[in-house]
């Protein structure tokens, strides 16, 4: 009861003498200083909010403005006609509510103009390095409101709202976009179909549409987090968490607990980056601004399952992560408690070194327990709702709730092998799915450390697309790297002496029933994983560059190899998906680009014809590449085809009105699904000179036949 006796500050006794106080002033200390940190991490949040609102003006400006004003008050000129102040004092608060509202009404117009200036996209449609007139005043003044050095969430509030298509036009894309997919009878059916459909019910479920489009910043994505994802009862595990890989040309240490006591402290460091909004947004074309929404989620949030569906819960802050290992979970805390300061390396490889050597053995159950969230959704809910509603379950699962991430210490020793494909293939399978149970996939982030010190990271899809986890992926590798790094030993840097708050044991009490739900969850998810197969290639026969030296976009270039390989292996065209980012609008998620297309099959039916010279060949492969580049540029601009029928659909739904075209397209299969995520997204090392820093790429499970994810 130590631990008690001293949490308590004030005390007091009644005595026949008296009242005897008794004040620990350590205690009292304590709060005081815990309620200082919090008051400036409220003051904090507070200044980065009111300087990103009044983005791209500063809040120095209005003091210029106010100082101005009163100048002009003072040598006799009134700027405003006050005469109805006939005290000084009135005529300068007068003064300063004026230059306040001169100065809001200044911002609303820049803002208001740059977002007018961001729904400009023809530039993205121009040829590489020419610009016509009209796009070359349309940047210059761009830039002069983006001169100054934003913060993350500077240009939320100016992002342009995503646009919704017309719907003849959305008709007319879909019918090119399968015309190389059907025979000339199926094409006239799914044309009656489309017809029957833009004159008939479609105009009503447009205006539906329109509504949702003016009154919500996007009419997409909230519908694409709930039905596409959250709403999924079918496990996440395989079929929507995706995965990461470490640089496999680079392994700084074989210790398993200093590098992932690197590696954690580069997420920490990338979470505060997020938090005091210190992370450059990034642009395209150097001034167009990309939604930063999703970096919001990306800690403190899991994935708490429904019986119908799940919901996404984040917390503000977080000051531990809960560590997986040898089938027993610990919450380790991750801050100093006399300060704010997150632990150095050397400091959390101590803790995660004792977690590693501990010889405590799994209470029953608890070792798969992780299982629940690789199975079906439902089965986990009520799982949930009737075995973890209290004691001692409650609080251990509460503590990986809102945990900043989840760390699994893997037994595994994965290795790039060039002569053994089947090493880099069992890597990627084992940062997939695991073994159904050492994964906790309802986090928004599980970090996995491998026996011989490889990493990898498994993210939970709903809250955030690839590019935003590769974002941070690579922030943490430079910093592990280059930064942080390693002594000759192959442990981390630094020396403390600090006493530290040792991991704490989370307890659980898992009964008969409990137990039986686990296992049920667990069979679920093994026979998933084992239905996967997954092959990693790696190719260097040549890069991008070389293709780029072809005048060819090197995702055209995949796009439409891609579609020969697969014509050559089934004998036939699918239609085939192509994720694209839609960030340049606020809250901006992605669009599909249908790669499959007239001009891609003319090009793979030339490769397969003698009678075809090289040269007609180029010039088809040409002709493809650039209208699947035109297809990308428009769905990036908010002119696809997917997300509109999606929204479409759903309006249907909750009207109750049945459309033959929209069941059709919807429950198209997609045979051959593609996606490809940016490098280079951070500024923090250069890749010509780090060549082997380069992670080896990630992937996420196949929807159908064949999942391929490359880095561009």
């Amino acid at each position: 009861m130590a631990e008690a006796h001293a949490a308590v500050a004030f005390q007091f006794t009644v005595t026949h003498e008296g009242i005897d106080v008794n004040v620990n002033h350590e205690a009292l200390k304590a709060v005081f200083e815990s309620s200082k940190r919090s008051w400036k991490k409220r003051w904090a949040r507070f200044r980065n909010h009111f300087v990103t609102t009044t983005y791209p003006a500063s809040p120095a400006s209005w003091l210029a403005v106010v100082t101005v004003i009163i100048a002009c008050l003072l040598a006799k000129i009134d700027p405003f006609c006050s005469g109805y102040f006939d005290q000084p004092a009135d005529t300068y608060v007068a003064a300063v509510i004026f230059s306040t509202i001169a100065w809001l009404s200044v911002i609303f117009f820049l803002r208001c103009s740059l977002k007018m200036l961001l729904y400009y996209h023809a530039w993205i449609h121009e040829p590489r390095g020419k610009m016509t007139l009209k796009t070359k005043l349309w940047n210059g003044v761009l830039m002069l409101l983006c001169s100054k050095a934003p913060m993350l969430y500077s240009y939320q509030s100016a992002l342009p709202n995503l646009r919704l298509p017309k719907l003849e036009d959305t008709m007319t894309r879909y019918l090119r976009s399968i015309r190389g997919l059907t025979t000339d009878e199926q094409y006239n059916r799914m044309s009656g179909l489309v017809s029957e459909f833009q004159n008939g019910i479609g105009k009503k479920l447009q205006r539906y549409l329109l509504l949702k489009w003016l009154f919500s910043s996007n009419y997409v994505s909230d519908w694409w987090e709930e039905y596409v994802y959250l709403r999924g009862r079918s496990p996440i595990m395989v079929n929507s968490n995706f995965y990461g890989l470490d640089a496999i040309h680079s392994k700084p240490t074989c210790i398993q607990a200093a590098r992932a006591a690197n590696m954690i402290i580069g997420l920490l460091k990338f979470r505060r980056t997020i938090e005091r909004q210190q992370l450059k947004p990034l642009t395209l074309n150097k001034y167009v601004p990309l939604c930063s929404w999703q970096y919001e989620r990306l800690f403190n949030t899991t994935r708490i399952p429904g019986p119908e569906t799940d919901k996404l819960v984040h917390f503000k802050t977080s000051k531990h992560i809960v560590v997986y290992s040898g089938g027993c979970y610990y919450k380790v805390i991750i801050q100093h408690l006399d300060s704010n300061k997150i632990l150095k390396p050397c400091e959390l490889e101590k803790q995660l070194q004792g977690i590693l050597d501990s010889d405590a053995q799994p209470a029953p159950g608890e070792e798969c327990l992780a299982a629940l969230t690789a199975g079906d959704r439902t089965p986990w809910a009520f799982a949930r709702e009737k075995h973890f509603r209290s004691g001692v379950n409650r609080t251990s699962l509460d503590a990986i709730d809102k945990a900043a991430f989840f760390v699994t210490f893997d037994d595994a020793k994965p290795e790039y092998d060039k002569e053994d494909h089947n090493k880099l293939n069992s890597y990627a399978r084992s940062c997939l799915h695991g073994n159904g149970y050492n994964r906790w996939f309802d986090k928004s982030v599980t970090f996995i450390v491998f026996k011989n010190g490889r990493v990898a990271i498994n993210i939970e899809h709903s809250l955030a697309d690839a590019p935003i986890s590769a974002h941070m992926w690579e922030f943490t590798m430079a910093e592990d790297l280059l930064n942080l790094g390693y002594r000759e030993d192959g442990h981390c840097k630094g020396e403390s002496n600090k006493q530290l708050v040792a991991p704490v044991r989370l307890q659980w009490q898992i009964g008969e029933e409990c137990e039986e739900a686990i296992q049920s969850s667990l069979h679920t998810a093994t026979k998933l994983l084992n239905d996967v197969d997954l092959h990693l290639e790696m190719h260097g026969a040549f890069g991008k560059g070389f293709i780029k030296k072809c005048n060819v976009s090197p995702d055209a270039f995949i796009q439409m190899a891609m579609q020969l390989a697969y014509f050559r292996d089934a004998g036939k065209f699918n239609l085939t998906y192509e994720a694209s980012m839609t960030r340049m609008y606020r809250e901006g998620r992605t669009e599909t680009v249908r790669p499959c297309t007239v001009e891609s099959c003319d090009f793979v039916y030339a490769m397969d014809d003698p009678t075809k010279t090289d040269a007609e060949r180029v010039d088809l492969l040409h002709k493809a590449c650039e209208v699947h580049v035109k297809s990308y540029r428009d769905a990036m601009t908010g002119h696809g085809i997917d997300r509109h029928l999606f929204c479409l659909y759903v309006v249907s739904k909750y009207l109750e009105v049945d459309s033959p075209f929209l069941k059709e397209v919807l429950s198209e299969p997609w045979k051959l699904s593609t996606s490809q995520t940016p490098y280079q997204q951070t500024t923090l090392w250069d890749l010509s000179k780090h060549i082997d820093f380069v992670s080896a790429g990630g992937g996420f499970g196949p929807v159908s036949t064949l999942l391929c994810l490359y880095i561009n």
